[in-house]
């Protein structure tokens, strides 16, 4: 596979302050709301167990997620949000998928075309950067060693690799509770688990103005509240402090 797609694993050193912890859950809450449209019970919705799983993860209060599934079931009524796929690319070339859960489309696309333009990007038509990604699902697993790679390949997946004192386990997205599943039981830690863009090559940037340029990119798209996940085909040369 092509290594991690997201701005978030990428751009380790950025830490995230209190302050923003509002806007996180905004992010996170507009997930599990779209995702409650196709049902409100996580046992029968397989997009909303995930989405309430990677809330409780980030310590989303019980509270907020409830209200958040209860917003998407139309409980709370208010303009439903809708989910959105913009393309587009960015300085060097790159490649960025943005997800977004919007009430307005009319005011979520120029606050995202404004973000990559501002920053030497652009969107582009429908389907011209998505074909450059595959889903797959995508599970982290604490530990490392050649018994863990074994393990987790035994398990159902498709492939993987380590990073950092982790491994990232790729598996086909119809495979993917069955493997995460035989993970889980197995005793190992998940850190991590979610259905994912992952670009079929990677780019590496090497040139520390072309990095500066797609870091605050990158940085404008993720700040959007209607911004719920990013998927890039870029990672920078480790000599790189971004």
């Amino acid at each position: 596979m092509s290594g991690h797609s997201k701005w978030a694993k990428i751009h380790r050193g950025k830490a995230i302050e209190d302050a923003k912890r509002g806007a996180i859950f905004t992010k996170l809450g507009n997930a599990i709301a779209v995702a409650a449209k196709s049902g409100a019970d996580p046992d029968m919705n397989f997009t909303l167990r995930l989405a309430i799983d990677k809330a409780k993860t980030a310590n989303m209060p019980a509270k907020n997620i409830q209200n958040a599934v209860d917003r998407g079931s139309g409980k709370l009524g208010g303009d439903a949000l809708q989910e959105v796929m913009y393309e587009g690319y960015g300085p060097g070339g790159t490649a960025v998928l943005v997800e977004c859960a919007t009430d307005n489309v009319n005011r979520t696309l120029p606050h995202v075309k404004t973000a990559f333009s501002k920053h030497g990007g652009n969107l582009a038509e429908k389907g011209s950067v998505a074909f450059q990604f595959d889903r797959k699902g995508v599970i982290t697993v604490k530990g490392a060693g050649e018994d863990l790679l074994l393990q987790v390949l035994e398990a159902g997946a498709e492939d993987a690799e380590e990073d950092s004192g982790e491994v990232v386990v790729y598996t086909d997205p119809k495979e993917f509770t069955v493997v995460r599943d035989k993970l889980k039981d197995s005793g190992l830690e998940l850190t991590d688990s979610e259905l994912s863009y992952v670009p079929k090559n990677m780019v590496v940037i090497e040139d520390e103005a072309t990095a500066g340029k797609i870091g605050r990119m990158m940085d404008a798209i993720e700040e959007l509240d209607d911004v719920v996940n990013t998927h890039v085909n870029f990672e920078f040369a480790d000599e790189l402090e971004v």
